[in-house]
């Protein structure tokens, strides 16, 4: 096995596949220091001022001369990057063909024809206030009932629902809405205090249509136990979750979400175009997929602008660009420093080195859609997303807006979980040994001889597998939680 690799062949930096030392030979390069792993050396001498190359993209520039076999990374690059961006749609022909195969999935049918892959028990409080007297309801359940049939008893408990203004108000209703209502719950209490911001009443009007056998509700205020009355209402969706079933279902009936975290130098050459090869693989099946992660797309949203379906949706796209970085020209914060010091641990330089590395996600498919916030998936294929970076709103924003499953890549290595399924995804084979209690899969052997074809073989029937029943790592140590996008004031 090479100990480097050149990933495009326009390319004038290589990475490290294994740590190198200074005087080694790579290629027709003469290493001049050492380079850890994941990180880039230049395969050329690289004059101040010109491009750094890598993925067959700037990721920056020189801001030195950078001579032949030098470490490359935040000591002499700087982002070309800056204010906003005039964008031209300019389409790409994607060349995608649906794939009609015998492939279906496992999972519990619900009234309205969508699908969960779990069958749980949720309490959803609509605000912070009775997040104690939830758990207590929830402590009944597991102690006095018999839930065998039910996949698990969770609370999302959360700080909201009260003394919120503007958007923080609504995306906090909204999202809890639409919690209440997701497939992978066979059966939801909310539970409201009843003096909140967050009232029922308009609570219910968000919801639309819900389940009436499936979601209770009650107002704390309005019972004089309402630990005892919400034991009484879950006891009564216990019973009525015990005659559910798995069934197989069409793949288009699935929706995953794609998310990356405590990313490395390996991110963009494994896992992520594991995920974005298994992206096309399940659109071609009539399944959908959502990218977020808005601001790991700076630098390399064009590439996803010209392959939306219509002048539509890149325009919506260009929306959803430019009010990110609007966004954080509000409360004065720069556009462009977004690796962590995990990422540049891991050799990961620059946001377009990120980006490029993040977007691999999406794989080849066009792009359908452009959501908001809350808003649900409807058109089958690519979505993107608006919400941030941050791995447990991101993640939680994916399952609201209807993925009943987050595939997750990392190269540094994460524990969370949010409420739904969350599988974490290797880029290298030293941290799926090294914690094999948080990785469920290792792409990392795509650096070891297996072909991209192998991998995606093993990955398809994994996912199959989890959406079948089997528990992932965070579900196994009971790591679910939810996390609501928060932009404004607190009263």
């Amino acid at each position: 096995m090479e100990k480097f690799l050149i990933i495009h062949p326009s390319d004038n930096v290589a990475v490290a596949v294994a740590a190198m030392k200074a005087g080694e030979t790579a290629g027709t390069v003469v290493l001049r220091e050492d380079i850890p792993t994941g990180h880039k050396f230049a395969v050329r001498d690289i004059p101040g001022g010109e491009n750094v190359v890598k993925y067959g993209y700037p990721i920056g520039h020189a801001t030195a001369d950078i001579p032949a076999g030098a470490h490359v990374h935040t000591h002499n690059i700087k982002t070309n990057l800056h204010d906003n961006l005039e964008y031209g749609f300019s389409p790409v022909e994607a060349g995608f063909n649906h794939v009609d195969d015998s492939v279906t999935v496992s999972g519990f049918g619900r009234y309205d024809g969508r699908m969960g892959i779990r069958n749980e028990l949720w309490i959803v409080p609509t605000v912070g206030c009775v997040n104690g007297q939830a758990q207590a309801i929830a402590d009944r359940v597991k102690a006095e009932l018999d839930i065998t049939h039910v996949d698990d008893v969770r609370v999302y408990a959360h700080n909201y629902g009260c003394s919120q203004l503007g958007d923080d108000h609504v995306n906090t209703r909204r999202f809890l809405a639409a919690l209440a209502k997701h497939p992978n719950a066979g059966g939801v209490l909310v539970l409201s205090l009843g003096c909140e911001n967050n009232q029922m009443d308009a609570f219910q009007k968000e919801m639309g249509e819900w389940d009436g056998e499936r979601v209770r509700f009650l107002i704390a205020q309005d019972v004089e136990d309402e630990v005892e009355t919400g034991f009484s209402l879950v006891s009564e969706l216990v019973e009525r979750m015990r005659a559910d079933r798995r069934e197989q279902h069409p793949l288009s009936k699935l929706k995953v979400g794609l998310k990356c975290g405590g990313s490395d130098g390996f991110s963009g050459i494994t896992a992520n175009p594991l995920l974005g090869r298994f992206s096309d693989w399940l659109i071609a099946r009539g399944g959908t997929t959502i990218l977020t992660e808005v601001p790991e797309m700076f630098g390399a949203e064009t590439i996803l602008m010209n392959r939306a379906t219509d002048r539509n949706v890149f325009d919506k796209t260009v929306d959803l660009i430019n009010d990110f970085k609007d966004y954080f020209r509000k409360y004065e914060q720069p556009v462009y420093e977004n690796p962590s010091p995990g990422n540049k641990a891991g050799g990961i330089t620059t946001l377009e080195e990120k980006s490029l590395g993040c977007t691999q996600k999406g794989g080849d498919a066009p792009v359908v859609d452009v959501l908001q916030y809350t808003e649900q998936a409807v058109k089958p294929g690519l979505n993107l997303l608006n919400a941030p970076g941050n791995d447990l709103v991101a993640a939680s924003a994916l399952a609201i807006s209807g993925c009943q499953l987050v595939l997750f890549t990392t190269g540094r290595g994460t524990p969370f979980g949010s409420f739904v399924p969350t599988m974490k995804i290797s880029t290298n084979s030293r941290l799926a040994q090294f914690k094999s209690n948080w990785i469920d899969f290792n792409a990392g052997t795509l650096l070891e001889g297996d072909t991209m074809e192998q991998v995606l073989d093993r990955f398809v029937g994994f996912v199959l597998d989890v959406c079948a029943g089997e528990k992932l790592r965070h579900e196994k140590a009971g790591f679910k939680e939810i996390a609501i996008f928060k932009t404004g004031v607190t009263l």
